[in-house]
């Protein structure tokens, strides 16, 4: 799973030094953090979410293919005035 999100976030991002993918398993889940250069962050969260919220549904089906709980977060610090 982790090969698949850095290949995804290979292709949206300008510098792939800057992406870490943490994996953790809670509770039989299979936890992804991935953390991108600040300045492209909006590049992987795409318009309303969109670019993420795909990435996630993505990762979780895949997992679910593999009879795995997968989900993937991205702690991004909002910027002032940004809508949550």
């Amino acid at each position: 799973m982790e090969e698949v999100l850095r290949t995804i976030l290979a292709n949206l991002v300008e510098n792939q030094k800057a992406v870490s993918i943490e994996h953790k398993e809670i509770d039989g889940t299979d936890t992804y953090y991935v953390k991108v250069a600040q300045d492209e962050e909006g590049k992987v969260i795409g318009r309303q979410g969109k670019v993420c919220k795909a990435i996630k549904a993505l990762c979780k089906a895949l997992g679910a293919k593999e009879g795995r709980r997968v989900e993937v977060v991205f702690p991004f610090k909002h910027k002032k005035g940004a809508n949550n």
